[in-house]
C-alpha cells in the first residue's frame, strides 16, 4: 500500500500548524503594538495633565454651611473634619454630618494619622481621640499640654511641661494610660518637639539644652518594642547638635524621620534604631515647612523681589527634587493628594505639581478656607459659607 497519501496529509498538517503559529505571532505583534500605543497615549495624556495650567473653575455643586467663629478645617480620610473651641464635626462633601464630638477648649490643636485623629487643648488638660466611625476615648491630664501626636492604631503621645520639667505620656485609642517618662531640664534639656511613627512603635524627641550660654539640641529616638526594652528608658539612639536649635521633628514614614533646625536638615532612617541617613546645611532662614509620606518642603525668603518666596522639595533620602519660586503671601502651604502643593491665603490660591508646574491660580472675591483634591481636575473649595465641588478649566 502506498504511503504517499499519509505523507501528503502530514505535509498539510505541518502547513496548517505553521499558518496557525504565524497567525498567533501576528496577533501577539498586534497586541504588542497596541499596548505600546496605549502606553504612549496614556503617557501623553499624563504629561498634558501634569503640565496644563488652569486659571478658572466651574462650580459643579454648592452646599451652604454655617460654622462657628474660628472654625478650622482638615481633610480626614476622604471627608472633612472641622473643629473649633466648642467641638469637632466630621462631615462629607455635601455637609452631611457623620459624627460630632462636643467639648470646651481655649486653643484646640489637631493631629491626624491615617484613620485616627486627636484633638487637644493647648496649655489645657483634655485630649479627645476619634476615628472615622466616631469618638473613641478621651483623656484628662493633670499638667498643661504642649503637643499631641496620634498613631495609625489610635495610640496617642502627649507632651506636657510643668515647672521646668517635660513629661511624655502614652495612651491607647480608648484613653487608657500606657506609659510615662520625664525629661528634666537639668539632665535632658527642655523638650521642643515630639513625633511618633505611624505604627506607634518609635518616638522622636528634640530637647534644647542651654548651659552657660552654650546651646545644644539633642534628638533622641525611643523604641517601644522588644528592641527598646533592652535599652535604658527605651532610648535606642541619640544625636547631639552643638550651637543649633532644632524646633521640629517629624516621621515621614515608619522608618524615616526628619529634624528641621535653624541651619540643618537631618534625615534619619532605621526600622528599630534610627541612624543619620543624610545631613544638609541650610544657609537661609526657614520660614516654614510642610511634608507628606514622600516629600518635605522648606519655604524661604528670596532676594528676587518679583518672586520673594521659594520652596525647596526633598525626597525621603534627602535628595532635592525641585525648587519653586512664587510671589503670593500665604497663610498655609500643604501637600494635597497626589503630591500637589497648595499655597493659599484668604483670597488667593496657587496649586503646583511636584514637578513645579503651576497647575492652578485664582484670585477669589470670597474667603477661601481650605482646598481638597478629589480626583483629576475636581476639587472641593471650602469658603467661609459654602462647600463648592469644582472642576478646573
Amino acid at each position: 500500500m502506498s504511503k504517499k497519501p499519509y505523507r501528503l496529509a502530514e505535509q498539510e498538517v505541518n502547513q496548517l500548524e505553521a499558518k496557525i503559529r504565524k497567525h498567533r505571532i501576528n496577533i501577539l505583534k498586534l497586541i504588542l503594538v497596541l499596548s505600546v500605543l496605549s502606553l504612549a497615549a496614556a503617557g501623553t495624556l499624563y504629561y498634558i495633565y501634569q503640565t496644563k495650567s488652569y486659571n478658572n473653575y466651574q462650580v459643579l455643586e454648592t452646599v451652604e454651611r454655617k460654622d462657628s467663629a474660628g472654625t478650622n478645617f482638615a481633610e480626614f480620610n476622604g471627608n472633612i473634619l472641622k473643629y473649633s473651641n466648642d467641638g469637632a464635626f466630621y462631615i462629607d462633601g455635601k455637609n452631611q454630618l457623620i459624627w460630632n464630638q462636643t467639648y470646651e477648649m481655649q486653643s484646640p490643636m489637631l493631629d491626624i494619622c491615617e484613620g485616627y485623629a486627636a484633638i487637644a487643648d493647648k496649655n489645657g488638660k483634655k485630649v479627645y481621640i476619634m476615628d472615622t466611625q466616631g469618638p473613641c476615648g478621651e483623656v484628662e491630664i493633670n499638667r498643661p499640654i504642649r503637643q499631641v501626636n496620634v498613631a495609625n492604631q489610635g495610640m496617642v503621645a502627649v507632651l506636657m511641661e510643668e515647672n521646668g520639667t517635660g513629661y511624655i505620656q502614652l495612651y491607647d485609642r480608648k484613653g487608657a494610660f500606657l506609659a510615662e517618662g520625664e525629661l528634666h531640664t537639668k539632665n535632658s534639656g527642655y523638650p521642643l518637639d515630639i513625633a511618633i511613627s505611624n505604627d506607634g512603635k518609635k518616638m522622636a524627641v528634640s530637647m534644647l539644652d542651654v548651659n552657660e550660654g552654650n546651646v545644644r539640641t539633642t534628638v533622641a529616638f525611643y523604641n517601644f518594642g522588644s528592641v527598646g526594652q533592652n535599652e535604658i528608658d527605651n532610648i535606642v539612639s541619640s544625636y547631639p547638635y552643638s550651637d543649633t536649635v532644632i524646633p521640629r521633628v517629624e516621621f515621614l514614614t515608619n522608618d524615616v524621620a526628619v529634624a528641621v533646625g535653624e541651619s540643618r536638615l537631618i534625615f534619619y532612617k532605621g526600622e528599630q534604631k534610627p541612624v543619620v541617613e543624610k545631613e544638609l546645611e541650610i544657609t537661609r532662614e526657614i520660614r516654614s515647612f510642610f511634608y507628606n509620606d514622600n516629600y518635605i518642603g522648606l519655604v524661604f525668603n528670596n532676594e528676587n523681589k518679583e518672586q520673594p518666596f521659594g520652596i525647596e522639595i526633598y525626597d525621603t533620602r534627602g535628595n532635592q527634587v525641585k525648587t519653586i519660586d512664587f510671589s503670593m503671601e500665604y497663610d498655609e502651604i500643604e501637600f494635597l493628594k497626589d503630591g500637589e502643593i497648595c499655597i493659599r491665603n484668604n483670597l488667593e490660591c496657587g496649586i503646583y505639581t511636584i514637578r513645579g508646574t503651576q497647575r492652578f491660580h485664582y484670585n477669589f472675591d470670597k474667603d477661601i478656607r481650605k482646598v481638597i483634591h478629589l480626583s483629576g481636575c475636581q476639587y472641593l473649595f471650602l469658603t467661609s459659607e459654602t462647600t463648592e465641588k469644582v472642576k478646573l478649566k
